[in-house]
């Protein structure tokens, strides 16, 4: 194990000082002024012959000399439209598109009309060469709306060459890419990615984005996200969640094209990744693999933007410490070496059959060691406990997923989704701990070596069948999803436990376990949905029905010296439980929408019953747990560009079978554990509200949620800890939950001219909650209110350099209502460089710093740290392959050394880290898409 190599404050202020020319040398590039002006042009667009307005029409202006997009706008209700921006152009092309209308074009001297223009009325031909909702037309526009689809015009936007879609995404109005490669598209995050309408390697987005080139695409669809037989039944979207379907250009859409890498680095660090597709129109192969000890679980090319281990969040708690995807700060606790294998096929048997398979391997082998050092606060007196643990663990999972879609008919669509998983795993862990009182003296100890090994099973599968019937929008669908799974698990126990004091005693154990956990679900569901009025109005009504079975035996053999072998049965510690859980759910409720509302209201009846029965011993329950569920929406669309939305939620969730057992569990010497089968179940309320403003065509927004949760007879752990601290713990219903979470936030974007952009984002999140819970028979609540405000700077000057800036502080308090908890303050402090440069040419030099300050840690941990990663990207071979130098913690600053503060105790933890490594890799493209399926001059073939 790397232990922390502690610094003093003075020593981080000093290597900080390197930082800051680096900053200021960005700043100083940005004092010369291109000759950019701001324009204004209105105007109101009617149809030609009724005079009627025409709402949603796409207004564009663009450059004469390349077709270059400046901005766009869309229309209102009125047929009124605004566009605004700087261009440095003295002549500029308005192009207008409207589906069913012949397209307009105009151009505008600016010379000779000044800067702001008025164009009045503007009559729109109907077009009567249309065909649904194509509009012939001499050239594509560069954004077209319809009713629910935002549609770019690839060939419109100019990039970088080799660019991929991510780069062409950056790119487009309204459309916003983070450093994770997460996508917001006018300021709505995209949780989908489609190709030619099919998915691509699962729910990772960015192996679409970051591998498909741009010259191959045709064009960028935005919608609601939907799953398909939603959007065959006609219903409405996700509007708060975006989907983007990249379609291949018909000329292009044959061929081999992909990319391959590797590095290798100092402290015998590597990596290597591949990803191999072959596209013949509506058939398509992908092969990729990869594998690295850097940390990163997921399948990554090592861009920088990953050496947070493939981080998708990035989050700091109220009491200080740092996660990345749940490990500490740093990029990982531990170290893991983890490869990765798969291949995806798509193909569309017959006319309408989608049929979809893909293939994942993954492995991972993980070394660590840890210390951990808790206080723990009871009513009259106060205990410490150090921990010392080492794991090293072994995971190999094969995945096989399916996807057909059978359209029957135009009106009746058939899903079928199956889904096996077979895991194998080991691990070998031990544990040394010490438990002292205030006095020092020691109370209990206890080692432990668990070795264990386990195989595992699943498989799910998931039917829909949707009918369409009549043209109003009514629909019938039967959905019926199954779950089969189970482990074996094999493990062997070696341990020894001291308790001293009035009740003291010597456990000692060796023991062989033989485990399974098998599962067996199925739930079926129908759903009528009744038109009142033509696709707005519905009458919806629903039957759920849900049956799991699960099998939980655990049979331990203690070692018998006689025979030689794990041959006593031990009664106390085995289980043979067989729990069903069953429930159905009647549920009626009624929907309405159209363009600006939509709203629903559905009220169903829970009928529960959990039952156990235990082989082994005479335990043996069943409860009814019958309940109420409420939900409510209500979506408003002012305008295109603000809308809000609320709902109302009502749940009743039963306690879990083992919280009512009464079966006592004294797997662990030191924490004996019995259900309670008086629990009741949990009533929570969760009312939500949110408003959203963004204009598309400026790139400035405004968001605002507020989610607020509170439950009555919630289930809370309750514990008593004797004198030798030794814990006895059941389960208990208390009242006063609440949890209320607010953010706000606002980003505007400024053009300062036609290659230099300033975009800020300010945001402020606030938090509160209280906590019921037990303190050695005690009941006591905990209240917490935190502040997170943050802003952030972006800085953009085209094709030569990014800088961003930002700076975000955390406040939080925890207060109590008992004398003995001290009522504790945290504060923490974050400021994050990041920096991209794209000049020359063909290099690119991208950073990523973050200072933080947390003086919430114990004396004699780091309360100053630096954590700095650099890489330096040389384009070669016509921009194919690029050569990379990488430095991950250059300034040799990680720890992930951190403080944890609860309710009852405060927990310093420190153990295995990445550290400080340099990385060499070279990274190559090759692309054989062609007209006609015929290969690309000057392929990759090519000698």
């Amino acid at each position: 194990m790397r232990f922390l190599q502690f610094q003093s404050n003075q020593t981080i202020l000093m290597k900080l000082k390197y930082l800051f020319p680096l900053f200021f040398t960005f700043l100083g590039s940005c004092t010369y002024l291109l000759q950019a002006q701001d324009f204004e042009i209105t105007g109101i667009l009617v149809d030609s012959i009724n005079r009627t307005p025409l709402e949603a029409a796409t207004v564009v202006i663009e450059t004469v000399r390349d077709s270059s997009l400046i901005t766009y706008t869309i229309t209102g209700r009125k047929g009124k439209f605004n566009l605004s921006g700087k261009t440095a152009e003295n002549i500029a092309n308005l192009y207008v598109t409207f589906v069913g209308y012949v397209p307009f074009s105009k151009k505008i001297n600016f010379t000779e009309q000044g800067r702001e223009i008025n164009l009045g009325e503007m009559p729109i031909k109907f077009g009567v060469q249309t065909l649904g909702d194509v509009v012939v037309k001499a050239r594509a526009a560069p954004v077209t709306i319809k009713k629910d689809t935002l549609e770019f015009n690839v060939a419109s936007f100019k990039t970088k060459k080799n660019a991929t879609v991510e780069d062409l995404l950056k790119e487009l109005p309204g459309v916003e890419v983070d450093q994770q490669g997460q996508i917001t598209i006018n300021g709505k995050p995209v949780n989908k990615i489609l190709v030619n309408g099919k998915p691509f390697f699962g729910d990772d987005p960015t192996i679409a984005t970051r591998n498909l080139t741009k010259e191959i695409v045709d064009k960028i669809q935005v919608v609601d996200t939907k799953t398909e037989s939603e959007a065959f039944a006609g219903e409405a979207g996700d509007e708060q969640n975006k989907t983007i379907n990249i379609t291949i250009d018909e000329d292009k859409n044959k061929g081999i094209f992909g990319r391959v890498a590797a590095g290798v680095g100092t402290d015998d660090r590597f990596e290597y990744a591949g990803l191999i597709n072959y596209f013949d129109n509506d058939r398509r192969l992908s092969v990729l693999g990869g594998g690295n000890n850097i940390n990163s679980p997921g399948f990554s090319f090592g861009e920088i933007e990953k050496m947070f281990g493939n981080a998708r969040y990035i989050s700091f708690n109220d009491n200080g410490s740092f996660n990345v995807n749940g490990r500490s700060f740093g990029g990982g606790q531990g170290i893991t070496n983890s490869r990765t294998g798969g291949a995806n096929y798509v193909d569309v048997i017959g006319k309408d059959n989608d049929v979809s398979v893909d293939y994942f391997y993954t492995s991972a082998n993980s070394f660590e060691e840890e210390r951990r050092d808790r206080e723990t606060t009871l009513p009259e007196r106060r205990f410490f406990s150090n921990t010392n643990s080492r794991t090293e663990s072994n995971n190999d999972s094969h995945a096989v997923n399916a996807r057909f879609e059978i359209a029957v008919d135009t009106t009746f669509l058939i899903e079928v989704r199956p889904e096996f998983t077979y895991t194998e795993g080991s691990s070998d862990f031990t544990r040394d701990e010490k438990t002292r009182n205030g006095n020092g003296d020691l109370t209990n100890q206890s080692n432990t070596l668990n070795t264990s090994s386990r195989n595992g099973r699943n498989f799910e599968n998931r039917l829909s069948a949707t009918k369409r019937y009549g043209s109003k929008g009514g629909f019938l669908r039967v959905e019926m999803e199954n779950d089969i799974n189970d482990t074996d698990t094999d493990a062997l126990l070696e341990s020894n436990t001291e308790i001293f004091g009035d009740s003291a005693a010597v456990i000692d154990r060796n023991q062989y376990t033989d485990g399974k956990l098998a599962n067996n679900g199925i739930t079926f569901n129908g759903e009528w949905r009744i038109p009142l009025i033509e696709k707005k109005l519905f009458l919806e009504a629903e039957y759920r029905y849900n049956n799991t079975k699960r099998q939980d035996r655990q049979r331990v053999f203690d070692f018998d010296d006689g025979s030689d072998s794990y041959a006593d049965f031990n009664l106390a510690q085995s289980t043979d439980f067989t729990n069903v859980d069953r429930s159905s759910k009647p549920e009626l409720g009624i929907s309405f929408n159209n363009d600006k509302v939509r709203m629903s209201l559905n009220a169903g009846y829970v009928f529960r019953n959990l039952k156990s029965e235990d082989a082994l011993r005479d335990i043996n329950f069943s409860n009814d747990f019958n309940a109420l569920e409420l939900e409510a929406n209500f979506n408003y669309n002012f305008t295109k560009k603000t809308s809000m939305y609320s709902g109302y939620y009502l749940n009743n969730n039963a306690p879990g079978v083992r919280q009512l057992s009464p079966y006592v569990d004294v797997s662990d010497p030191l924490n004996t554990v019995q259900g309670n089968p008086d629990l009741k179940p949990s009533n929570e309320h969760n009312i939500y509200l949110g408003v959203n403003n963004y204009d598309w065509q400026t790139r400035t927004g405004f968001n605002s949620y507020l989610n607020a949760n509170f439950a009555n007879d919630r289930v809370v752990n309750r514990s008593t800890i004797s004198d030798a601290n030794v814990r006895s713990t059941t389960y208990a219903n208390v009242d006063g939950y609440y949890s209320i979470y607010g953010r706000a936030s606002y980003s505007k974007n400024i053009e300062i001219d036609t290659l230099r952009t300033l975009k800020y984002d300010v945001s402020m999140g606030v938090s509160s909650s209280s906590n019921v819970n037990f303190n050695n028979k005690v009941q006591y609540a905990s209240k917490t209110i935190a502040y997170r405000p943050e802003l952030e700077l972006r800085y953009t000057w085209r094709d030569l350099f990014e800088i961003r800036p930002s700076y975000s502080p955390s406040f939080s308090k925890n207060t109590f209502d008992l004398d003995v908890f001290k009522d504790r303050d945290f504060t923490r402090h974050e400021f994050r460089l990041r920096t991209t440069t794209y000049y020359p040419k063909k290099l690119q030099w991208e950073n990523d710093i973050r200072f933080i300050n947390n003086p919430a840690v114990a004396a004699g941990f780091q309360t100053n740290s630096v954590f700095w990663n650099s890489s330096l990207g040389y384009s070669i071979l016509d921009d194919n392959a690029t050569v990379t130098l990488k430095v991950y913690d250059l300034l040799n600053q990680n720890t992930n050394a951190r403080r944890v503060a609860t309710e009852d105790y405060i927990q310093d933890v420190q153990s295995t880290v990445l550290q400080q490594y340099f990385m060499l890799s070279f990274s190559y493209k090759f692309n054989t898409l062609g007209k006609q399926g015929e290969v690309r001059e000057n392929s990759w073939f090519d000698d």
